[in-house]
């Protein structure tokens, strides 16, 4: 049995955020005066987390699962869960800030990780301390050296590009991907900001970003995919590149991602406004039947597309870090 919606997308894809909580405080997440963090018994235990990972993964074919946050390395015990879930034969992805990588880097690995992805928006010592509001870019980049040595393959850098903040870097991080033999991924500002700034004068665009590193290093097209990303490939083989461009090239027609945030709500879409509730649902003793039901659910009334570029578009209520990425 397939998750197919009514316009006949199949859902492989599962994020879970395993903590709402983040030793970042970066503007893209949270306010200056940062968030109220839920209460720890509600978040759902590694148990539950499995319970519907295996659900999806057996039931559904669900053969890809990212794990996210907030920070995910704050989660205490961490490689217990990714244990857990690598033993259901998926490919088995995290996504992290990367400053805790040195200390658990090997220990996630041991565990069953197999591909990390590390966010950066900026190599200027002053820029990252203004976006994160932390000191730490040579923690960050120690751990993308980390994540290297521990044999993560690929390493995938996600820069999120802002207009006027760090759209001057595109070619710096073509230059650090293809020195530290990583895939760096520009992605497009999203409207899922804390400060809620966001506006489409910020988006620094799929044509931009290509344009600007062809003229230093020559690239071109990658067959596309059903992942979100648009790749290219630099002609001299020294790697690749990959643009997320979620705003100006929308590509709902082909998402095959569904979520599941910290505290158990079941999401159809990054952009979705309804939470379905299977936190509550286990905690009430419900089977795994009536679980499916909840998830087949949701998954048929996911929308054609995020709507960001129309007067319709609403923006969810929860920021990135209370969704998931």
């Amino acid at each position: 049995m397939e998750l197919v919606d009514t316009f006949g997308r199949v859902h492989r894809d599962l994020r879970i955020a395993v903590t709402d909580r983040c030793n970042f405080r970066c503007q893209y997440c949270m306010t200056e005066e940062g968030m109220v963090w839920m209460p720890r018994e509600g978040l759902l235990s590694f148990e539950e987390i499995e319970r519907i990972a295996r659900l999806a993964v057996e039931r559904y074919g669900v053969d890809s699962i990212r794990l996210t946050g907030g920070e995910p390395t704050v989660r205490a015990h961490l490689s217990r869960l990714v244990k857990k879930l690598a033993a259901l034969d998926v490919d088995l992805a995290m996504t992290t800030n990367g400053v805790s990588l040195p200390l658990v880097a090997n220990d996630l690995r041991d565990a069953g990780l197999r591909r990390l992805n590390i966010s950066l928006d900026s190599l200027h010592r002053d820029r990252f301390l203004e976006l994160t509001r932390r000191d730490d870019l040579d923690r960050v980049l120690q751990g993308i050296d980390a994540a290297i040595d521990a044999g993560f393959d690929p390493v995938k850098i996600n820069v999120v590009l802002m207009n006027g903040i760090n759209d001057d870097e595109i070619v710096d991080f073509a230059r650090f991907g293809r020195e530290k033999g990583v895939i760096v991924r520009f992605i497009e500002f999203m409207p899922l900001d804390a400060d809620e700034k966001w506006g489409p004068e910020r988006v620094v665009p799929l044509k931009r970003i290509m344009e600007e590193i062809n003229e230093v290093f020559p690239i071109e097209p990658v067959e596309r995919t059903s992942a979100p990303a648009t790749r290219y490939r630099y002609t001299d083989g020294e790697g690749e590149i990959g643009i997320i461009a979620t705003v100006t090239e929308k590509f709902c027609d082909t998402c095959d991602r569904i979520r599941l945030t910290a505290d158990g709500q079941f999401r159809n879409c990054l952009f979705a406004v309804t939470d379905y509730n299977l936190r509550d649902a286990m905690r009430g003793g419900a089977s795994d039947d009536e679980l499916a039901q909840i998830i087949e659910g949701a998954v048929h009334d996911k929308w054609a597309g995020h709507g960001i570029d129309t007067v319709h578009f609403i923006r969810p209520k929860r920021n990135m870090s209370q969704i998931g990425g």
